[in-house]
Parts: structure tokens; sequence; C-alpha cells
């Protein structure tokens, strides 16, 4: 470190830059004042660095799908009051930066939230990275907990709504390709959304066909999507066959079934497949019942329900999910937290900031301990967020 300048450092057992597959062992990551990291060096080089122990020390985790925690919804008070505390209550679970997702709703409700997003954009909030309209435009047969009344194609004041005057961030938009038809892709796209397919009861050769024309991804993999038959592979066939579609997976371990995400993760590979944890209220809290798209919703374990038996949501919270990747999956280390990190960071192409540690990157630092628990939360310049 050069004498007289003002760095920060922090040292760890082992540190994965996510540069290679292996970590770093007893090494330290140096960040300069304004909190972008400046080298990751052996610990003799950083005498003065803070000494995080026998942890891993890991990039920040980022969650493209975020409905809720810390007992509030989104969809239910789009304001920057309710994005900040959802974004309290996923630090402590180490994730540094994410998109609040507004499930189907009004026009109205979706201005909301697009004002909410931009304010806290403007307001200086680095951990919100924009927002995800999950709908309205998606397929009755796949709405999960969707309010089918809200469904519908897409319109010019659903697109003003999205996007305002000068939307800031990230849009990412959630679509079926039924609702896609027409040049609404070729709109979204021109707009710089971010398409996702997702709530689609679309064949093989639909979704393929969406993918191929601009749509990055998937939206949960597997859920609400027609699935794989050997005779219509339909749109989960699409993505694992196609050469460059991401896809999200909510790793519960009731969203989808390990052998699916094995399946999905041997097909795409960490560098395709990310964790999403598509959270509503329950995250943080000890809430067992609440409400969500108008219906009350149960938790059941890592997972949520509602009357009429969809799933809605869920309860995991990020650092639960890359335990279970490596636990229950038998995933190596650092593909789970690639999956965490850098891949929904290149998905969502915000990669300069996020996902590995390496100079002028944020130093948005996480680090766990032998059972993959969130000890410390470090972000740049700032103190420490627990």
């Amino acid at each position: 470190m050069t004498k007289g300048t003002s760095f920060r450092a922090f040292r760890a057992a082992r540190v994965w830059t996510l540069l290679s597959d292996e970590p770093l062992v007893d090494h330290a990551v140096v960040m300069h004042s304004d909190g972008r990291i400046a080298s990751v060096t052996p610990a003799r080089e950083a005498p003065g660095a803070v000494d995080l122990g026998d942890v891993h020390l890991c990039p920040g985790f980022v969650d493209a799908q975020v409905n809720g925690g810390g007992g509030v919804l989104f969809n239910e008070d789009p304001s920057p009051k309710t994005i900040r505390s959802i974004a309290r209550t996923h630090r402590r679970f180490g994730t540094v930066a994410f998109l609040p997702t507004l499930i189907t709703d009004t026009d109205e409700v979706m201005r909301a939230a697009r004002r909410a997003v931009d304010a806290c954009i403007e307001g200086g909030d680095r951990s919100v990275l924009g927002v995800h309209f999950e709908g309205p435009f998606l397929d009755a047969e796949r709405r999960g907990a969707h309010p089918a009344a809200l469904l519908r194609d897409v319109s010019r004041a659903d697109l003003d709504a999205m996007f305002g005057a000068n939307p800031l961030g990230v849009t990412l938009v959630t679509a079926s390709p039924s609702r896609l038809v027409g040049g609404h892709l070729e709109d979204l796209a021109a707009r710089g959304a971010i398409v996702s397919i997702g709530h689609a009861n679309a064949t093989f050769e639909d979704a393929t066909r969406a993918l191929d024309a601009g749509a990055r991804g998937v939206t949960h993999l597997y859920n609400a999507m027609s699935g794989f038959h050997h005779r219509a592979p339909g749109a989960v066939g699409a993505t694992l066959a196609h050469a460059s579609a991401f896809a999200g997976l909510i790793l519960d371990g009731v969203h989808v079934a390990h052998g699916a995400a094995l399946t999905a993760y041997r097909a795409l590979g960490p560098e395709r497949l990310f964790l999403v944890t598509d959270a509503v209220q329950p995250v943080g809290t000890d809430a067992n019942e609440f409400e969500v798209g108008g219906q009350r919703v149960r938790r059941e374990g890592p997972s949520c329900v509602n009357e009429e038996g969809n799933l809605a949501g869920s309860a995991l919270d990020m650092a639960s999910a890359v335990r279970r990747a490596v636990r229950s999956l038998g995933i190596p280390v650092a593909h789970a937290l690639r999956m965490a990190s850098l891949t929904p960071a290149r998905f969502l192409g915000v990669d300069g900031e996020f996902g590995t540690l390496e100079p002028q990157k944020r130093g948005a630092l996480v680090a766990l301990n032998a059972d993959f628990e969130v000890t410390r939360v470090l972000d740049g310049a700032s103190t420490d967020r627990q």
C-alpha cells in the first residue's frame, strides 16, 4: 500500500476473486477510499489489514428477482422506503445489489415502482440496480400467483409506465413470447430493456424464436413455463438447448427438485445459470402468513404457497441458495459463488461493477463462515453492514 494514500484492507483465510476456480489463501483485498478495489495481495503485503479470520471472502451477491423481505412487499408499497427496507434485509444475507421486482399490477402501480426506483438511484443508493417488471405480459395458463384479471398485452400505457421520462438503471421485463409478437420485443429492446421469458406456455419453437430475437434468458427456470417432454420440449427445452440463454433458478429445494437443478447446471454451466431468491415478505422475519397479489399466503419452509395452492415466491435468501448449491447439489464453491454474483451481474450487464474481486471493481464483499453463513458484509468506503 502506498504511503500517504487512504486505503482499507481486509484479510481472509480464503479469498475468492472468481477470476479462477480456486481461492487465494491468506490474502487481503485492498480498497481505495472511494470504495473501489485497488488490489488483491498476499496478506504479508497488507500489514494493516482487518483480519476477518477463517472465512470465505467473495464478491457480494447480485439478485435479479427480489419481491420483498423484512416484512414488506414491493407491490404493496412501491416506494423508496420499501426498497430501502428490502435492501437492508437482504444485505444481511450477502446481497449487495438487486432489482426490486414488481409482479403483475396496474399501470398506476408500475409508474409508482419506476419513480421509487429512480428516486433511490438518484439518491445514491448503490444497492438498487434498477427494476424488474415480472408481468403483466404473461400467459394465463402459467400465471402462478399473478392476478389473472390484470394479465394483458403490451400497450403504450404500460411502456410509458415501465420506462417513464428518463429511466435510470436496469429495466428487466419478464414476458411470455405470446405477448411479444408484432414488434413488442423490439419495442422493449429499443427502450433498453432486458427481456426474459417467463410465465410462458410457449412451444419450443416459439421460445427459441424469442431467444434468437433478443430475449436474454428466462425467469425462474422450470417454474411457470412449459416443461420438457421428449416430443414437446417446451420453454424449458428451448432454454437448455440454446447457445447463449441465461436462466435464473430458485434453489430452495421446493421450487425445483435437485435433479432438475443439476440438469440445468450441467447444461448451462455456472456461466449462464444463476441464482435468484424470488423472495417475498418473510425473509428476515418470523412471519408465517401474509398477503401477495390480494391472496393470503402461508410460509412452508423455504417456499410460500397461496390460497390456490400455487407457489407465491419464497422465503429464500441468497446465502442459503449458495449453501444448498454446495451442500445438497455438490456444486464446486467457486461455481456456486459465481452463480450468485458474476453470472447475474453479466445477465444484467453490470459485471463492470460486480461479480469479481479485481482492481476498479466495486469493493462490495461478503464474508462467509464454513457453513456459508454471512459473518460480515463490506461495501467500499462505507462502514460494515450487517
